[in-house]
């Protein structure tokens, strides 16, 4: 057996007492990592192929390879990211895949090694064109799944020319929200300034989206989004040591490119709150905090320096912002360093009904890596419990936590240390979709799910 980090797995519990708004953090040393307490799915098993550990009762399927020829020609990009699913034909699954690639990693990119087959793609659907020679290799690609038949129908790209395209969310108007993590402005390799959303329509059939850049969203090194269904704004995080939670309040309800105000979350009782809680903590697990939003302009930021200046005028600071899921209770943000111990924090954001604001609490802060190491991309199981995909160091995990703060492991990289990105689950509940970055593997897992 390989050697882990975890040789034992703490249990890290958020518990909420009935009457208790204060909830206390947890953590119970001498749990084996092959044990479970009586929470989750159970032990988990080793993987006779060697590459994923996962419950009894589950199994996945790797459906999705880099290299591999897609149905237009293209070659499946590298760096498999975020990833969004949204209902298709027939009862299949459409997802929409990020590639955290740059101009920079050819070998890795859509059209090949040599960039030749970018010739291919129609006239004005790449957004940068690198001056002729190094196209943005980033953008997305769009993947048809029968979850019955559990195989792949088609796969295509789906935008193109952007770069490092990190993570993003879905829309409840059918399109995924991609997301640029990087702030490149023109030189000799990029014709375009970088750092923006774009929208990708979730559709069935091969399609290159328009490479818009919603500038009005912001422009810094983006991370994830959330779309409030009931308030019709969008959050999103940004991935810096010293960043902001946003939210984007569109012009026209799902018209995101019609324009909009960019705010920023503060907290009423302590303006400009660094929550990272790095040399002190100024925020406990289980407080909860009154907050509002405040307006930010000059959003397209030449300076790069939207962060500092929002924090300036009063807003929160956080430890690189990644994950965003909109569940039925709030929205869950994880923080992949925050806490003493740097090994990340998930929070917990209700909005009022009014949407002015809302309450701000620490959900969940371990400061174990033997529990959670730098948490990423989140998203919410059939049975509400969230799973987050680990972007830590040595071995990578899926951890699992219950509605009440309680951590357990669901599935791990038993291959190498490469990180998990892009979790999100089929329309039906049936599947969970997974990628494994650095091998560039999109996985789906079939099991249980409601049975915890």
């Amino acid at each position: 057996m390989r050697s882990s980090r975890r040789q034992f797995l703490g249990q890290a519990a958020a518990v909420t007492g009935a009457f208790l708004a204060l909830r206390t953090s947890v953590i119970a040393r001498g749990w084996h990592r092959r044990r479970h307490p009586d929470f989750g799915y159970g032990d988990l098993r080793s993987d006779p192929n060697g590459l994923l550990d996962l419950p009894s009762g589950f199994e996945y399927r790797v459906f999705s390879k880099v290299g591999q020829t897609m149905d237009d020609g293209f070659r499946v990009p590298g760096a498999h990211d975020g990833m969004g699913a949204f209902p298709g034909p027939r009862g299949t699954t459409i997802l929409v895949r990020n590639h955290e690639l740059l101009a920079s990693a050819s070998e890795l990119g859509a059209f090949g090694s040599d960039n030749a087959l970018v010739e291919r793609l129609p006239s004005g659907s790449l957004y940068d064109d690198g001056r002729g020679k190094h196209p943005g290799l980033g953008g997305t690609t769009t993947l048809v799944y029968d979850t019955h038949q559990r195989k792949l129908i088609r796969h295509f790209l789906s935008l193109a020319g952007t770069e490092r395209n990190c993570a993003g969310g879905p829309t409840p108007w059918g399109s995924w929200i991609t997301c640029e993590e990087t702030v490149i402005t023109p030189d000799d390799k990029h014709s375009r300034i970088h750092g923006f959303n774009f929208e990708v329509p979730a559709t069935s059939q091969p399609r290159l989206a328009r490479p818009v850049p919603l500038e009005a969203m912001g422009r810094f090194n983006h991370e994830a989004i959330a779309v409030d269904p009931k308030l019709g704004c969008v959050y999103q995080t940004e991935d810096q040591h010293e960043s902001l939670l946003y939210r984007f309040l569109p012009e026209v309800r799902g018209k995101l490119q019609a324009g909009g105000r960019l705010q920023a979350l503060a907290l009423i009782d302590r303006p400009s709150c660094d929550t990272r809680n790095w040399s002190e903590t100024t925020v406990a697990v289980g407080q909860e905090h009154r907050v509002h939003w405040i307006d930010l302009d000059d959003v397209l930021s030449p300076q790069e320096d939207l962060r500092y200046r929002g924090f300036a005028a009063g807003a929160a600071r956080f430890a690189r912002g990644e994950g965003l899921w909109q569940g039925q209770d709030g929205l869950y943000v994880s923080c992949t360093s925050g806490g003493p111990a740097r090994r990340g924090q998930i929070w917990r954001y209700r909005a009022d009904a009014d949407g002015r604001g809302g309450s701000l609490e620490l959900f969940v802060e371990p400061n174990d890596p033997g529990v959670l190491d730098h948490p990423d991309n989140l998203t919410a199981a059939p049975n509400g419990h969230l799973i987050v995909c680990e972007d830590g160091e040595k071995d990578q995990f899926l951890v699992g936590v219950t509605p009440e703060g309680k951590l357990y492991p669901f599935a791990r990289n038993a291959m190498n240390s490469t990180e998990f990105a892009g979790a999100a689950f089929s329309p039906d509940g049936s599947t969970l979709f997974v990628n494994l970055q650095g091998l560039g593997l999109t996985l789906a897992i079939t099991g249980p799910w409601k049975d915890s």
